[in-house]
């Protein structure tokens, strides 16, 4: 298994790509390891000491450290990812990822919305995902 790893505009943020799906919808955010129940996988990160954060997104992880060096950290974090996914595990429990909100809208603001949901997908998630994250 080859995990890219990635470089965000955030230093203290590093995004590693596996090569497999990570989530097939929505996105999942754990800003500590007491939110990380919902996911082994996030678990496993936060076991290593200096992760702060684990943002997982369909194709991606971001993890986000403490004042720990990369070199150090990297080398720990390919290794449980590599093992998580050896180990055929789920990524997240069943209900673990944000599920997109399709929110409520008048009828007559439909031409406005899809616009709307269109530069969204078009300009705004692509930028977000340059910086490891995504939005819902």
């Amino acid at each position: 298994m080859f995990i890219q790893t990635e470089a965000t505009p955030n230093p203290q943020t590093l995004k590693f790509i596996p090569g497999k799906p990570v989530l097939e919808d929505g996105t999942a955010d754990f800003r500590g390891k007491s939110d990380a129940d919902a996911s082994p996988l996030a678990r496993r990160l936060f076991d290593i000491e200096g992760v702060s954060g684990v943002f997982l997104g369909s194709d991606f992880i971001s993890v986000t450290k403490t004042d720990s060096e990369w070199q150090h950290l990297k080398p720990m974090i390919l290794g449980a990812i590599m093992e998580h996914y050896m180990s055929g595990a789920s990524v997240v429990d069943a209900d673990g990822a944000n599920d997109e909100a399709e929110g409520s809208f008048d009828p007559k603001d439909a031409d406005v919305v899809a616009t709307i949901k269109e530069l969204l997908e078009t300009r705004v998630r692509p930028a977000v995902a340059q910086d490891g994250g995504d939005i819902t």
